[in-house]
């Protein structure tokens, strides 16, 4: 018989003072309920005498954000628990220590990150972070790689792989992200104002050709193992750390899924610099930094996996003379198709993102969602042909001079 419920405040508290040493004894506990996502209860727990804390986070049996005529497998908690040991052996200062993990109560017990912020909250303010491109390149590398056929006994990896089959959350992802966007879906949450963007995106028959292919790489390319939603929202940051969270959608797919996904959010703020930015001259320059960063991190994680290979290759026919660049040229393109299809999606599908959403004015709202939506399309149209980084960012740079209405 299951155990499971969901956690009040007093019953996280109690179960904290369970989890061997972590508080004094008898030491005086609160309980703060700091969720604020769609899927899951999040607590966190903080020793009032000393301010050590920690994170409690538990699954729901259902989305949050819909209800619980939404059902989800709590086995999701199980994933993302071994998702981020796995990470953490990998990369120790890049993702928070997991101290527990409770198979009845679906809870996952970690290091509390409350001296960064979430990146998306981050740039939406403006700020920049220099070390965070070395950093999730270095990330995307080693876990991308060490899981794959490149880096892993092809056995085990097999063996690893049929862990991480999570077809409820997959579905979730090719639902939302590869077809309700281009179609007239009961899901779908558009704004008025560009609701002809939208309707020209289901009509668009060359474009859904692209989103096919990049749907059937999404369903069979098996290629390492996915955190499956890194976007800046799953990201907490400093100036001088960085730390992945929430890889409750990893599964094995293609590789540039990922790097995909934390390029498309750079480029969403980017679009959305035009309710955020006091004025063309900040804006700019943290578009100009923005863009520099989308570089630095397809960048940091080309070299890292280059040298990975070069050390580390587990397969000598990967090894024959030209494999390594044909590999990588087909993994760019991926990336930027990826790329495209993540903003699409934040822009007509089911969840958008703060950084458009939350522009206040209207007219400046319409502009970034239609630069998002133009170079998502962009993207997606292009991907197959790409051969360079600089390729993405002329894109992104051309369709924003359209936006605002200048000839490059």
């Amino acid at each position: 018989m299951s155990t499971y419920h969901p956690l009040t405040e007093v019953q996280a508290i109690a179960y904290s003072r369970q989890i061997p040493h972590l508080f004094q004894e008898g030491a005086d506990l609160e309980s703060q309920e700091i969720g604020d996502g769609n899927l899951n209860l999040v607590f966190r727990i903080s020793e009032t005498a000393t301010g050590k804390s920690i994170i409690l986070k538990q699954a729901l049996p259902y989305a949050k954000v819909v209800g619980e005529s939404w059902p989800l497998t709590l086995d999701r908690a199980r994933i993302e628990s071994e998702a981020l040991l796995i990470e953490e052996a990998l990369n120790p200062d890049l993702v928070p220590h997991v101290y527990a993990y409770d198979a009845d109560l679906a809870l996952t017990v970690m290091e509390d990150l409350s001296d960064h912020v979430i990146m998306r909250k981050g740039l939406i303010e403006g700020n920049q972070y220099p070390l965070f491109a070395e950093h999730i390149g270095r990330f995307l590398a080693t876990t991308l790689f060490f899981t794959s056929d490149l880096g892993k006994n092809q056995q085990d990896k097999k063996i690893q792989q049929g862990r991480f089959i999570n077809p409820e959350l997959c579905k979730i992802t090719e639902d939302l992200i590869f077809d309700d966007p281009y179609r007239d879906a009961e899901t779908n949450n558009i704004e008025a104002q560009i609701r002809d963007a939208a309707e020209q995106l289901w009509t668009d028959h060359a474009l859904h050709l692209e989103v096919a292919i990049l749907r059937q790489k999404f369903l069979t390319s098996a290629q390492a193992l996915l955190h499956g939603d890194l976007h800046t929202g799953s990201i907490f940051i400093k100036p001088d750390s960085t730390k992945v969270i929430d890889p409750e959608f990893a599964y094995y797919g293609p590789m540039g899924f990922d790097i995909g996904a934390v390029l498309a959010n750079l480029i969403l703020n980017f679009a959305g610099q035009e309710g955020w930015s006091k004025d063309d001259e900040s804006r700019a320059a943290y578009r100009s930094y923005l863009l520099q960063t989308v570089k630095d991190v397809w960048t940091h994680f080309e070299a890292n996996f280059r040298a990975l290979w070069n050390e580390h290759g587990v397969d000598r026919v990967f090894q024959t003379a030209g494999y390594q660049d044909y590999f990588l040229t087909n993994l760019l393109q991926d990336t930027v198709g990826f790329t495209g299809a993540k903003m699409v999606r934040r822009i007509v599908g089911l969840a958008h993102v703060a950084d458009i959403d939350k522009i206040e004015d209207a007219a400046a709202r319409e502009r970034a969602q239609r630069l998002a939506l133009n170079t998502g399309k962009a993207l997606i149209r292009i991907n197959r042909q790409v051969t360079s980084i600089d390729e993405l960012i002329a894109i992104v740079t051309q369709e924003s001079a359209v936006e605002r209405g200048f000839a490059l």
